[in-house]
């Protein structure tokens, strides 16, 4: 048996069944992007970690080592927002070969700096080893007095979006084409590819709201089957409510492609998907569908439902 055959999360459950321990401290544990541990009565600490790895999640000749440093931030800030969270502390660590530009690591770092500026945390320390490749690995550590799970989603919530997906995996299509006249619209999307921001803005809202919250790192279809299976719920999307930017519906009809296949199964748009037994009406919270007793995430359409198939992206397939 090799890594493809088990995937990336058939892998994370093999290697917790080794070192998994209980603690009733650890509120949340491994398998969730982000841990939990409580502190005391009203403070829990959430803890999660991301990697951008050269060739893998990026392309050195194909990006501003600033917007590098921005978008490994934004990955890890999202994780703490979806869990209710304000990150408060990162470590950073560096794989790094001997003949790169030293302005290309640090342009990374300036990128970190703008968005520890802009989501109000701090970098406290970290690792610098060489490699053969670019690795830029971030743990961040933030503060919540309520932990939102994706266990938490009940029959008869509703089912919100904070913003649009599809951009960032459009944008990755244009980035991947080489065209070098971009138009502003495809200029938009490899910016939102590049510079996603993380929804630390509606922070207040989830906390007021949210039930069950997942950020959209792997697509919002693959995303939401993790509220489904960890809350033991159908989740079904209804697909007039779905929000659709201009710019991806303009770029899909430019180039023959279907913004559904975008929307339902892009990546690294880093919105937040959550249930809520309230009714809510604030900006750039989309009322998406609903969850109801079964499992599997289904989609609604002219009164017709079908289920959806669970695919994203996965480092090991």
């Amino acid at each position: 048996m090799i890594l493809k055959d088990v995937g990336e999360f058939g892998l994370i459950d093999r290697l917790s069944k080794i070192i998994l321990e209980e603690d009733r401290d650890i509120l949340v544990n491994i398998g969730d992007d982000t841990a939990c541990i409580k502190v005391c009565d009203n403070k829990n600490l959430l803890l999660t970690v991301d990697t951008q790895v050269e060739n893998v999640h990026f392309i050195k000749d194909r990006i501003n080592p600033v917007d590098l440093g921005w978008k490994l931030s934004t990955a890890n800030v999202s994780d703490i927002v979806a869990c209710g969270g304000y990150p408060k502390y990162a470590l950073v660590s560096a794989s790094l070969p001997k003949n790169l530009e030293v302005d290309f690591i640090e342009g990374i770092y300036y990128g970190i700096k703008e968005a520890q500026d802009f989501y109000r945390f701090k970098t406290v320390g970290g690792n610098i080893t060489s490699s053969n490749q670019i690795m830029i690995d971030m743990t961040l550590i933030g503060e919540s007095s309520t932990f939102i799970p994706r266990s938490g989603g009940k029959p008869g919530h509703y089912l919100y979006l904070t913003g649009y997906t599809g951009l960032s995996r459009a944008g990755l299509d244009i980035i991947l084409s080489e065209k070098k006249d971009l138009t502003e619209t495809e200029k938009f999307l490899v910016k939102s590819h590049y510079r996603p921001t993380a929804r630390l803005d509606k922070l207040s809202i989830l906390l007021k709201f949210a039930k069950s919250s997942i950020d959209i790192s792997d697509g919002l279809v693959a995303d939401l089957y993790h509220i489904s299976k960890q809350s033991k719920v159908k989740v079904v999307i209804q697909k007039e409510s779905i929000p659709i930017h201009p710019a991806l519906l303009e770029y899909c009809k430019n180039v023959d492609k279907n913004p559904y296949d975008y929307i339902f199964y892009g990546g690294e748009d880093y919105q937040i998907a959550f249930t809520s037994d309230s009714f809510i009406e604030e900006e750039d919270i989309y009322l998406i569908g609903y969850i109801s007793e079964g499992e599997g995430v289904f989609l609604e359409e002219n009164n017709r439902s079908s289920k959806l198939h669970e695919k994203g992206f996965n480092h090991l397939i």
